[in-house]
């Protein structure tokens, strides 16, 4: 039940198949917010208490030792597995739409990469260190005197949620270093740290001024140097009447409901103009599905002639 649970909810990773609109809106939603994540776990505890009691008993001993599945035990097993995948979700990655669908909002905590090597490894060790120890046991002959899986997971998670509280502390001063200085002469509005892979030490900062959005790379390891000047900027677009246009469709709406730190271009084309808008949280070449953009094409008269959400990863035509 843990298992089940605890992987079902990236069953709404099937929106892929939709697009990049149906990803963007039900990715991380549907089965990652509270209300979903209850219906789900309720789903599957019901599902398994219909089949424990349709599986057929081996022994009549059996029947004697164990009760037939409460909904209740099956339920808060469930319940544990989903509530587990949902605050990794929110610790990594976009982040997710706790309170979906009553309100669109995505949270997030950006405290490690998607997959962490660290807290891979402290998962490993807390299923195999418990198997190593009892066959050290049995080697030498000491009397069995009781589970150690149990010991093992407390420390597990407690070393887990450690190392996320140390991570937390580390974004914290990435943001506080980002804030404090200026980039090629423009003040800071606002900042976002995210993870570099598993290194604790690297994190790739985003900062939005007034007339730019600079990346770049924060150091925050002991001695670590951070120079303002070594940011990688980017210029918004200008106010037009072709931005303000494009700002107003659904696609661009729904859009910046998503993104974190939006930079729109607007390009002249024979026929019209082009609106685009990446979300410079994802680094550029970054191929991943939650990648997406937003494209308007509007005719020299500024009507919308198509508007779309696509996967930075798809062909660019």
């Amino acid at each position: 039940m843990l298992v089940v649970s605890g992987i079902a909810s990236d069953l709404d990773y099937v929106s892929y198949l939709g697009g990049a609109s149906a990803f963007m809106r039900f990715h991380r939603t549907v089965l990652h917010s509270i209300p979903g994540a209850a219906v789900m776990a309720c789903a599957i505890a019901g599902a398994f208490c219909v089949l424990d009691r349709k599986l057929p008993r081996q022994k009549a001993a059996h029947r004697e030792a164990f009760a037939p599945l409460a909904f209740g035990a099956a339920f808060a097993a469930c319940a544990v597995g989903a509530a587990g995948h949902v605050l990794l979700d929110l610790a990594s990655g976009v982040g997710i739409q706790l309170l979906w669908p009553f309100r669109v909002h995505w949270s997030a905590w950006n405290l490690v990469s998607n997959l962490d090597l660290w807290i891979l490894i402290l998962l490993v060790l807390g299923l195999l260190l418990p198997l190593l120890f009892l066959l050290v046991n049995e080697e030498v002959g000491a009397h069995n005197k009781g589970a150690t899986g149990g010991t093992a997971a407390v420390v597990t998670l407690i070393l887990v949620t450690c190392y996320l509280g140390t991570r937390a502390d580390l974004r914290s001063r990435a943001i506080n270093l980002l804030l404090s200085r200026e980039y090629h002469g423009e003040t800071p509005l606002s900042a976002g740290a995210f993870p570099e892979s598993s290194a604790p030490f690297r994190w790739r900062g985003v900062v939005a001024t007034d007339n730019t959005i600079e990346d770049i790379e924060v150091p925050v390891g002991p001695g670590d140097d951070f120079d303002s000047d070594r940011s990688l900027t980017r210029y918004k677009a200008n106010e037009s009447p072709a931005l303000d246009a494009g700002e107003n469709t659904r696609a661009v709406k729904k859009f910046l409901a998503y993104a974190e730190f939006p930079l729109a271009t607007v390009d002249r084309l024979e026929s019209g103009y082009r609106l685009e808008i990446h979300d410079l949280r994802f680094k550029s070449g970054d191929t991943e599905p939650a990648n997406v953009f937003v494209r308007v094409d509007m005719d020299a008269g500024l009507q919308v002639r198509r508007e779309e959400i696509r996967f930075a990863a798809s062909p660019n035509p």
